[in-house]
């Protein structure tokens, strides 16, 4: 009930998110764990009660970031005289909390990943000034567990997270040291999210995991039996009345199995999309990277995917200037990505991780190096991006609404294959499918006429 004493009892809750959509997620249910304590989302930290930064550890310069923000927020604080909590979480948390504390004495609250769910307790803690200020120890399955058992929706599309960690250990990378090792949600705990999901409008939904595609979740208990991987897993979710769209991110090689490629085939709602990191294309890196498979193994599951999906968009992140990369294994880098050609792809340079094996190793590349190699990388992605994109025009595609655009009158959605959609439509179309004839594209997005809205079966 929105009385005026209601409102005056609401406390401000401002998060900050960095980095990758296991984040977003985490972000969300963190606003659904506070919601019943009456915290409400603002704007700006300074109309907050409650700052969270929840925070990446992959991204170069992370924690100087981190520690960037807390700077702002502790000038701020002397400036206004605010009696603000600030918590610090995710994985910069996780890996740096003692010394986060230390530094910055400000900080009320430091949190891991695995621990959100104790943010209540942790504020109601604070508040008494008794107990421990750091959690960073904690069983995923119980943080999954002690979750609030619905969610609030927040528009037509939702990441649902049906698992975490990464037992991988490429060289380079934090994931397993942060997140801990891979553990999946069971079946009946994330199908109950799904209903739920679509049961107030949501028609697209996003599996996330570390290594998402390494699922192996309790079977349903009227079934009973192994556990299911997320082959048998989406086509189950599939059955929802309302989900219309699935996809899943982030995938590994190694993990890519006949089953879940036969479910791009076999099961409609599989979007015709797959982001499928493989951060080199030399064999002699990929081995120094500990990533477990072959430039040419990685080409054999492309072929697959793409038999069983002929009109797959595909993905992928690359790493370069790793640690002893010549000019030879750049090219064959280069050469796997015209060889794959894809539809988009993401790609840095390589930066050291404290306590990782590769920012021990020997020969790193000099920056002018890396800088030229990413530069001809990103040229030549960007011409495979800006051609897909323009290979729609004149193709009538389905958008899913997801609101509205920049300019009056102006709708946005997404096609199946990931794309940005502008149109001119009513706002009434948010959350249907809708038929566009694509008559513009650039490297970022695509522009079309509306044609004519589906009827979604609920």
């Amino acid at each position: 009930m929105n009385t005026p004493e209601a409102k005056q009892n609401t406390k401000g809750l401002f998060i900050k998110t960095y980095g990758c959509q296991m984040n977003v997620y985490d972000s969300e249910r963190m606003r659904d764990v506070l919601r019943p304590l009456g915290y409400a989302p603002v704007d700006t930290p300074e109309a907050a009660d409650l700052v969270v930064l929840n925070t990446c550890h992959i991204r170069e310069k992370a924690t100087e970031k981190v520690y960037s923000e807390l700077g702002q927020l502790k000038r701020m604080k002397q400036n206004t005289g605010s009696n603000m909590t600030i918590a610090v979480a995710g994985c910069v948390a996780q890996a740096e909390g003692e010394e986060i504390m230390r530094r910055q004495p400000l900080v009320d609250l430091v949190l891991g990943p695995q621990a959100y769910h104790k943010l209540p307790e942790m504020i109601a803690r604070a508040s008494r000034a008794v107990g421990d200020r750091l959690e960073t120890d904690f069983e995923t399955l119980e943080k999954f567990d002690a979750l609030p058992k619905t969610r609030e929706a927040d528009g037509p599309t939702a990441f649902l997270s049906v698992q975490e960690g990464c037992d991988k250990f490429c060289t380079f990378c934090v994931v397993p040291y942060t997140r801990g090792a891979e553990l999946s949600r069971p079946v009946d705990d994330i199908v109950m999210e799904a209903r739920n999901l679509a049961a107030q409008g949501v028609r697209e939904i996003s599996l996330l995991g570390q290594n998402v595609n390494a699922f192996h979740g309790a079977a349903p208990q009227v079934e009973g039996g192994e556990d299911w991987t997320l082959g048998q897993l989406c086509r189950h979710l599939a059955k929802i009345g309302g989900i219309e769209r699935i996809r899943y991110t982030t995938s590994h090689p190694r993990d890519m199995d006949d089953d879940l490629i036969a479910a791009h085939g076999d099961t409609a709602q599989m979007q015709p999309f797959l982001h499928l990191p493989v951060q080199s294309g030399s064999d002699r890196i990929l081995k120094a990277m500990n990533r477990g498979h072959t430039a040419d193994e990685y080409r054999e599951i492309i072929r697959k995917v793409r038999e069983a999906q002929p009109d797959v968009a595909l993905a992928s992140d690359f790493i370069v200037g790793f640690p002893g990369e010549s000019d030879e294994d750049f090219e064959a880098t280069m050469q796997l990505v015209r060889d794959v050609n894809y539809a988009i792809a993401y790609s840095f340079k390589y930066s050291p991780r404290p306590g990782t094996p590769a920012a021990e190793m020997f020969g790193h590349v000099p920056e002018d190096v890396k800088d030229a190699r990413l530069q001809a990388l990103q040229k030549l992605l960007r011409e495979q991006q800006t051609a897909f994109n323009k290979s729609k025009i004149g193709q009538t595609v389905p958008v899913l609404v997801t609101g509205r655009g920049r300019l009056e009158g102006q709708a946005h959605g997404r096609s199946p294959w990931m794309q940005a959609v502008h149109f001119d439509g009513p706002a009434e179309l948010t959350g249907k499918i809708v038929d566009v004839k694509v008559n513009g594209a650039t490297m970022s997005s695509l522009s079309g006429e509306l044609i004519r809205a589906r009827e979604v079966a609920l």
